[in-house]
């Protein structure tokens, strides 16, 4: 669902929308989002604060708040993502596309520090209870606001899908949270005119609670993004079938994705060629795919070529053997790279092992099962490397 006027103020603030990989469009958008975002958030902190003092409510005063550490947010997404969009210099030669990171990080910090402050007043407030004044107009501006929210979580996160952005989907979650945190205020104001109990401090408490938990959401998925995530599975799967699409490539492995920044992919793999092909065409093939993928998944790759012998009778009789073996061990284990070596004529074989992080067997564990299976089939010795997932 898009948010209301989202593609109007895109297509006036954004020359090119499309060119999601282009640092100045991310710029664009980011600065979008933010110059939305503080004229948002300072309308709904000086409507809440006039509320909250209003009704002596610390549930929409801490509310109002948490609207001001939002603008805050929003002037350091907007100088983050400026500096993100530097174009590579000699200190940075990948760039600066991991400020949106570290930009993330320092939102979540501003989050987590009003959380805590909004909580100890909370809970000073349930400790010591006041009256609460409500009116119709209180009511229709805290409406109000929770539509907003509601407005900016769905332009958030719009932007931050277009673009493949932490920072804005942090930015979304966070205005979803104080979406609920606003109407945890408002029911907070009307059950406080039907009991005693501290309603209030009680709705108050809640909503820092909600702040806390988005704030280290946030600082958990940032972490994971600087730590180095996994390849994401739908990536891994592209690059594959675009690899593999080509009748002499055998099949590819060791794929390893990192980035610097959402902008700014690198990986690695390799690919099994037949050792009978000319090198320099086999060269050309390679050279085409890289720039095939740089093309159609921005993805700066470079592939090593692994030669495999095609027909031959003693190979295949061993991948045979291996294509036994690994089942009994463990289903998901797979090979590559069969290579058929000799050691005072005894066979050897040398491959790599695919083992997934999931299996609990240890390395030693392993290799001492296959090369007891191994063993059973007659004379012959292995040496495994062994790669997890």
């Amino acid at each position: 669902m898009k948010a209301p006027f989202s593609d109007i103020l895109v297509k006036k603030f954004i020359k090119s929308p499309d060119s999601s990989g282009d640092p100045s469009t991310r710029k664009r958008y980011s600065e979008l989002s933010s110059i939305c975002g503080i004229f948002c958030n300072i309308f709904l902190f000086i409507c809440k604060l006039a509320v909250g003092i209003f009704s002596a409510s610390i549930a929409v005063i801490s509310d109002a708040f948490n609207n001001l550490s939002d603008c805050a947010s929003c002037i350091l997404t907007l100088i983050g993502c400026r500096i993100a969009a530097k174009p590579a210099d000699k200190e940075h030669p990948f760039g600066h596309g991991r400020m949106e990171y570290l930009t993330a990080l320092g939102i979540s910090a501003v989050i987590v520090a009003v959380g805590v402050k909004l909580l100890e007043e909370s809970v000073n407030k349930i400790l010591h209870p006041q009256d609460i004044t409500i009116n119709a107009i209180s009511i229709a501006i805290l409406i109000l606001s929770v539509l907003i929210k509601l407005w900016m979580f769905l332009f958030n996160s719009g932007l931050g899908e277009r673009i493949g952005s932490v920072v804005l989907k942090a930015v979304a979650k966070d205005s979803i949270g104080d979406a609920a945190a606003t109407s945890s205020a408002i029911i907070s104001l009307f059950l406080t005119q039907l009991t005693s109990l501290p309603f209030d401090g009680i709705a108050g408490a809640l909503v820092s609670v909600l702040i806390l938990r988005n704030g280290i959401c946030i600082i958990r998925d940032t972490i994971d993004e600087l730590l180095g995530k996994p390849a994401d599975a739908d990536t891994v799967q592209n690059i594959k079938e675009l690899v593999c699409r080509h009748e002499r490539i055998l099949g590819v492995h060791d794929i390893i994705i990192h980035t610097y920044g959402p902008a700014k992919i690198y990986g690695s793999c390799h690919v099994e060629i037949s050792e009978q092909e000319n090198f320099k065409e086999a060269h050309d093939l390679v050279d085409s795919i890289e720039r095939e993928l740089s093309g159609k998944l921005g993805i700066s790759m470079t592939i090593h070529m692994d030669p495999t012998a095609v027909n031959d009778e003693t190979t295949d009789k061993y991948k045979a053997i291996l294509g036994n073996i690994l089942p009994d061990i463990d289903e998901r284990l797979s090979f590559h790279d069969l290579r058929v070596a000799r050691h005072e004529d005894v066979p050897c074989l040398i491959f790599d092992l695919h083992v997934p992080y999931e299996l609990k067997m240890s390395d030693s564990e392993l290799l001492a099962g296959i090369n007891e299976a191994l063993s059973r089939r007659g004379n012959v010795t292995a040496n495994i490397t062994i790669d997890r997932d």
